[in-house]
């Protein structure tokens, strides 16, 4: 008897020691709000992303049959002690689970779009939003609106376009993709952070994307991807008077009490800490590898690429040349204007072989109608866009000079 007795008491601490270690880590690696105090290396977290519930369900088994053990027979010894550890794990397991799959639930094919009528009872005219546009049919999302749930788009698409909004607060970063590869259609969820950007999983093949690189991991770099949709910034005001027949993304309150109160909690955490990652210099998560002090960590930055060349504008720059800055980026002429009626910065193209003197925000020019850049991140932070692209230039003037060393800091 007392052999047995032993034997239930050794699987019993076990069973609980496997289960508070694989709970443990599914806290620290996808508990989001658990990155301002507990360092995660990207690696670990794309693992777990990946291998989520193959991992989770073991522990849960595990934790269970402790919880058996312990009741039927006693292994363990004190009940105050047993209980402890069984809130612990469900604080782990439980916490983690509904604060990404409920707390961070996405509208990628249901978000809900209100005329600008509706909106001005949420939305103040001076508060910046994010717009993705076709054919004339545009769409804006305000930051608080669209940072929790992370991703933005219905069934109706945008002017015949599967195009969705994803967003991340901690880069202060909208951008548009289709959400699509090789013409098939990707079913993303919100999962995590890493860098201070946005990871998503694509649910279909189970692989990792970061907002930033908009590929699959398992393709690496030079992949394919999903197909960057023109994103820009302006002011809802602005947005009234450029697109008066808009709409606006609304992300109003759940009618379910328990889904309320989640949202409730979510939506308060994110203001404690996006009020820090705002105010403070350094990033509030500590998880950026490459720290870029050229310009202030938090300047808002508007950055592109063409090709392998990356570069990027301040808002103040581009607002005291007072006239188009026309420039070169990937062999490429650009165009970079800040438009004061509609309080809005756009980049666009330009392969007419001569420079740009007058353009518009609807990008109407001197030489033609010109196309906005695809690539272009509206007003993300500094620090995040250097962290993921470290070789780019900073407001850089003219076609000349593209080196790093030789370009003009705002």
């Amino acid at each position: 008897m007392e052999q047995t007795a032993t034997i239930w008491t050794v699987l019993y601490w076990a069973s609980l020691a496997a289960s508070g270690y694989i709970g443990f880590i599914y806290f620290r690696d996808l508990g989001d709000v658990t990155q301002m105090v507990l360092k995660v290396k990207r690696k670990n977290m794309l693992w777990f992303i990946r291998n989520e519930y193959k991992i989770i369900f073991p522990g849960i088994a595990a934790g269970l049959f402790a919880a058996v053990l312990h009741l039927a027979t006693g292994a363990g010894g004190s009940s105050v002690l047993f209980w402890i550890l069984m809130a612990v794990l469900v604080i782990f397991y439980g916490f983690t689970w509904v604060w990404v799959h409920i707390g961070l639930r996405h509208q990628q094919d249901k978000a809900t779009y209100y005329s600008i009528a509706e909106a001005k009872r949420y939305v103040a005219p001076e508060d910046s939003v994010i717009v993705i546009e076709n054919k004339g049919h545009a769409r804006a999302h305000p930051d608080y609106e669209i940072w929790r749930p992370h991703l933005a788009g219905n069934h109706q698409g945008l002017g015949g376009e599967n195009v969705i909004i994803t967003y991340c607060s901690m880069t202060h970063l909208g951008h548009g993709y289709k959400p699509e590869i090789d013409g098939e259609k990707l079913n993303l969820e919100v999962l995590a952070q890493h860098g201070n950007n946005l990871i998503m999983r694509d649910n279909n093949t189970g692989e990792p994307i970061q907002q930033m690189y908009g590929n699959r991991e398992r393709d690496a770099r030079d992949g394919p991807r999903m197909q960057e949709w023109p994103t820009f910034r302006m002011t809802f005001r602005g947005f009234e008077k450029a697109y008066p027949e808009g709409e606006v993304f609304l992300n109003r309150p759940s009618k379910n009490p328990l889904v309320w109160l989640v949202d409730f909690i979510v939506n308060s955490a994110f203001v404690v800490g996006l009020a820090k990652q705002y105010r403070r210099e350094e990033p509030v998560m500590d998880n950026v590898e490459h720290i870029d002090r050229r310009l202030p960590l938090k300047t808002f930055v508007w950055g592109f690429n063409v090709g392998d060349d990356y570069t990027c504008y301040t808002e103040d720059f581009v607002k005291s040349a007072g006239v188009p800055i026309n420039s070169q980026v990937g062999g490429r002429g650009i165009v970079a204007q800040y438009d004061n009626t509609f309080e809005s910065l756009g980049i666009w193209y330009n392969d007419s072989g001569e420079p740009v003197s007058q353009i518009d925000f609807f990008g109407n020019s001197d030489k033609g109608k010109l196309e906005r850049v695809e690539t272009v991140k509206a007003g993300s932070f500094w620090h995040v866009w250097a962290n993921f692209f470290p070789t780019t230039d900073i407001n850089r003037p003219n076609s000349v000079g593209h080196s790093n060393e030789g370009a003009e800091v705002a």
